[in-house]
Order: C-alpha cells, then sequence, then structure tokens
C-alpha cells in the first residue's frame, strides 16, 4: 500500500473527510497546533475497505492530536470545548487530547510511566501496535502522514505489538487485538511477545 492509497482509503470514510476538511478550512484559527487524526479511525476504516464494507463501520470514536505546552486542564477544557463545535453536526464522537499532558494523567489511569512528549507524533510512536501508529493532517491541497512503521501491517490486516508502549501488557493487547477480529475477523493477530 502507497502513502497515496492510504489517503484516499482513510478519506473515503465521510467522517475522517469532513474532520480532514474543517482542519484545513479553519487553520490556525481552530488554535490547534500540530494537531492529527489519529489511529483507530484511519487503520479501520482501511481494513472496511479492503473488507468491501462501509467505511466507518465500527469505529468508536475519532482521535485528534494536538500538541500545546500549556498543560493546564482549563487550556485543554476550552479547546475540547471549542473544537466541539467546529466538529458539531458529524456523526461522531471526536476525542481531542493534549499530547503534552499526557504524562500528568497516564500512570494514575493506566499504571505505567509516560515520559513527557514533545510533539503530537511522540503519541503516536506510543500506540500498543504497529497498525496503530498513523496519523494525517491537511498541509495545503495536501497532506502529511506520519506512519514510522509503513503501512505493511494496515494493508495485510496484521497485528503486531509494540514493545516499546509505556503500558504494553500482553493482556492489554490481546484483548484490543480479539475485539477487533470480532469486526475484521481476516485480522493476523501476532503474539504478544512477537
Amino acid at each position: 500500500m502507497t502513502e497515496s492509497e492510504f489517503v484516499d482509503a482513510a478519506l473515503s470514510n465521510p467522517v475522517n473527510a469532513r474532520i480532514m476538511e474543517r482542519i484545513s478550512a479553519l487553520g490556525p484559527a481552530l488554535g490547534l497546533d500540530d494537531c492529527w487524526l489519529v489511529s483507530g479511525c484511519l487503520f479501520q476504516t482501511v481494513w472496511n475497505t479492503i473488507d468491501n464494507q462501509p467505511p466507518e463501520r465500527g469505529i468508536r470514536d475519532y482521535d485528534l492530536f494536538y500538541f500545546d505546552p500549556d498543560t493546564s486542564w482549563e487550556a485543554e477544557d476550552a479547546a475540547i470545548k471549542r473544537t466541539a463545535d467546529i466538529f458539531s453536526g458529524l456523526d461522531a464522537k471526536i476525542e481531542l487530547r493534549n499530547q503534552a499532558r499526557v504524562h500528568l494523567w497516564f500512570e494514575k489511569k493506566f499504571g505505567a510511566p509516560y515520559p513527557p512528549l514533545t510533539q503530537s507524533t511522540d503519541g503516536i510512536d506510543r500506540f500498543l501496535m504497529h497498525n496503530a501508529m498513523v496519523g494525517i493532517r491537511p498541509n495545503g491541497t495536501k497532506y502529511d502522514i506520519y506512519a514510522p512503521h509503513g503501512f505493511v501491517d494496515i494493508a495485510g490486516m496484521i497485528v503486531r505489538p509494540n514493545r516499546i508502549a509505556p503500558n504494553f501488557q500482553a493482556t492489554n493487547y490481546l484483548e484490543k487485538a480479539q475485539r477487533w477480529k470480532v469486526l475484521w475477523p481476516a485480522l493476523k493477530i501476532l503474539p504478544p511477545d512477537d
């Protein structure tokens, strides 16, 4: 799968396409630096296209990462409220998270330390599976793509562990992978110690 094929497949999901359109149209007025649409809504859309299913089938939420050095809860809350208006009308759950704040709450929620990040793509690097490590953002009339492991696992419907993820645990990995396998039976789930 080429980068262009990935973009075409990911944007076949009308929610992904509308999110990109709104981010592109609003640009700096959106007030979200280093903003990326990430992970599940992207690779699961591709899996749906491979399976000849509706592109938005099975997608729980649409995650947006951004990076703001203001790590206060109030700043993130203001951004969440602002973007709720911007993305209103989309029949989807949009989850916006400031990657500069993750280290403040991660250990309490997941029981593992989480070093501070310096940019949004650092958060993408810490997803549990290689196929989840992907992001897209508008850049003029084109898109920036971040996929440190490329598209082989996404196109091959392979779930491979990211053993350097701060919260990597075999049970978390297998639970998530098995949940996906119900929706995409053709998935190849590699062992957590692979």
